[in-house]
């Protein structure tokens, strides 16, 4: 029996984290994510006090936290020069998401190379060695979002931490949108490290090199658009397969619907909470 609950990122309303807080509560949702790489909601932003406050405003809406976003942009940890703050920043954002009572921080950590012997797989893996350690000693998980490399290989390189605290927040958009990979083959894949998981739907106008689509490489011949965000159920998720397959792992936590394009974000997360719902009581 499917046993998903429904999120959304509060900033895809783009409200303001109380409105956010207020509109998630009001379409549906039973918990929110939060982007706290910087701005109001960054572990800088906000002592214990204010954090405790931030905690009570969401409960008091009877939602929780799903997971933090701590998405630091850029290239994510691929260049060993600049990943000591970006290492540091992490732990902090980590630190904050469990005083908000959750024990997960979503992040792109950049393109993982195909090649283990390539030079940045080492850069990569140290890094998220690091934050895996942190994390098993906060009992919590930096999960790293789906879409630069096939699920394959993010199995191979997480198999390769032979740590705990680094895990999957699976969006599968990303996958039909970036690699072409399946979703549901991919929800096997990495079925054991999948700790959270993104709602988000979209297209793939053409091939192109992740190096490029991740900011890694420059090419002025692929500029323009090669996928289309769309609201869920108009693009190439299959989401009553997808949706299966990450109820027969046995996975039941969160489905955080995630709209980062569009003239009217609060119709589209509605609808989505919809189309979801539809789907979860149809598995049940």
């Amino acid at each position: 029996m499917a046993n998903f609950k429904i999120g959304v990122i509060i900033d895809s309303f783009r409200l303001g984290t109380d409105e956010g807080i207020r509109k998630a509560k009001e379409i549906g949702a039973d918990g929110i994510q939060i982007y706290a790489a910087k701005g109001k909601v960054s572990p800088e932003n906000l002592n214990a006090a204010q954090r405790r406050e931030l905690l009570d405003k969401i409960k008091s809406e009877g939602l929780v936290v799903s997971a933090l976003c701590g998405d630091l942009g850029g290239h994510g940890f691929m260049v060993k020069e600049d990943n000591a703050w970006r290492i540091e920043q992490s732990k902090r954002i980590l630190e904050l998401a469990r005083d908000l009572d959750t024990n997960i921080v979503t992040t792109h950590i950049g393109v993982i190379p195909e090649d283990p012997e390539h030079p940045r797989y080492s850069v990569l893996q140290e890094t998220c060695v690091e934050l895996a350690e942190f994390g098993e000693k906060l009992g919590a998980y930096f999960a790293i979002e789906t879409g630069p490399e096939t699920a394959v290989v993010l199995r191979r390189f997480i198999d390769s931490l032979g740590a705990t605290g680094v895990r999957v927040n699976l969006d599968p958009a990303n996958f039909v949108m970036v690699t072409g990979d399946d979703p549901v083959e991919a929800v096997k894949t990495l079925a054991p490290f999948i700790v959270h998981t993104h709602a988000k739907d979209g297209i793939r106008l053409r091939e192109q090199n992740p190096e490029i689509t991740y900011g890694m490489i420059e090419d002025a011949i692929e500029r323009g658009e090669a996928f289309r965000e769309v609201p869920l159920g108009q693009g190439s998720v299959n989401f009553p397969a997808y949706l299966k397959a990450l109820s027969d792992t046995g996975f039941n936590s969160f489905l955080t619907i995630e709209r980062e394009v569009g003239d009217d974000p609060a119709s589209d997360i509605r609808q989505a909470v919809n189309f979801l719902k539809e789907h979860i009581r149809k598995l049940s």
